[in-house]
């Protein structure tokens, strides 16, 4: 014998499991103010292992700058995520590879950005 949940019941455990599924991802991670533009800001509760030891493949064109690749933290654990070549958006342009600072009892990812 099946017993179904009343109507009420059912609703609200569909959106209990939708609020909980919304919750889960960012368990680690602290969104930043609205302020921020739109930036999310991604701690982890302790420093990232070493990084691993890359071989840079061949740049697919002159322009082109090799991002090194660095832990990502994905709210639970840390996981790598390969380097890649991205485009200098001009002759000056200087890329500064993303990494991770501690801060606040945590540490925090900055993202690699030209200047």
């Amino acid at each position: 014998m099946r017993v179904r949940a009343s109507g009420m019941k059912r609703t609200f455990l569909l959106r209990a499991a939708s609020a909980l599924a919304l919750l889960v991802p960012l368990a680690g991670c602290y969104v930043a103010p609205p302020h921020a533009r739109g930036v999310v800001e991604i701690r982890a509760p302790y420093a990232p292992p070493t990084p691993r030891y890359e071989v840079v493949p061949t740049a697919p064109y002159e322009t082109a700058i090799w991002d090194p690749g660095h832990w990502h933290w994905n709210g639970v654990a840390y996981v790598w995520e390969a380097g890649h070549w991205v485009e200098r958006p001009h002759v000056r342009a200087v890329w500064e590879p993303g990494h991770w600072v501690a801060r606040e009892g945590g540490w925090v990812w900055v993202g690699g950005h030209w200047r």
